[in-house]
């Protein structure tokens, strides 16, 4: 397992993850990517902690993703199964065992201001966070796909499932984009990856 681990997880990392899958009895599943999610957490029939994170993450989005979906089996099995996914609860516990590997040996030295900002308080995904979804980006494979911060008002995109949107105006936090197809209109976070078309 810790060889398997050190595929996907920074180095310094992985005896501790190690321990924690062990000591959690977690059975970890490296999947192929699924564009909706990172990871996930399930308690099988059986019993066992199944979790499940894309292979297709660099390390550090890896390491946080992982670190994450163990934080819902803690926090499920200290406070109980009807505490909100994300809530409270789960946020002290994604904090506490998140915080050993903050540090320069596991994170790069200019990834870590940006993640003990994030973890002050943690969001239901990395992704929501615009700050870090940016700082880890710069750690994955070079790609084609744009965020829709960065397009043109007006501009025209695919989402992964072929769907074409064009971007209208910022309302708060998310971008109103005008699916062609339907006319409906879709609210977007400003870091959602898509393929730039003009």
């Amino acid at each position: 397992m810790k060889e398997i681990l050190r595929k996907y997880i920074p180095e310094r990392s992985v005896d501790k993850v190690f321990d924690l899958i062990i000591k959690c009895n977690v059975h970890l599943k490296i999947v192929n990517e699924r564009v909706t999610r990172h990871g996930d957490y399930r308690k099988m029939p059986d019993g066992r902690h199944q979790i499940t994170v894309n292979a297709s993450l660099n390390k550090y989005r890896f390491l946080i993703t992982l670190i994450h979906e163990i934080a819902h089996l803690v926090a499920f099995e200290k406070y109980g199964r009807y505490i909100k996914p994300h809530g409270i609860e789960w946020k002290r516990t994604f904090q506490q065992l998140m915080l050993p590997y903050i540090n320069p040996e596991v994170f790069p030295a200019k990834l870590l201001p940006v993640i003990a900002h994030h973890f002050k308080n943690p969001r239901a995904s990395s992704d929501t966070d615009e700050k870090l979804s940016l700082a880890l980006k710069q750690y994955d494979p070079a790609n084609d796909k744009n965020y829709i911060f960065e397009l043109p008002l007006g501009s025209v995109f695919r989402l992964y499932n072929g769907k074409v949107f064009k971007k209208g105006n910022k309302k708060v936090k998310r971008y109103e984009c005008v699916e062609l197809n339907t006319g409906r209109i879709y609210l977007f976070n400003p870091n959602a990856e898509v393929e730039l078309l003009n």
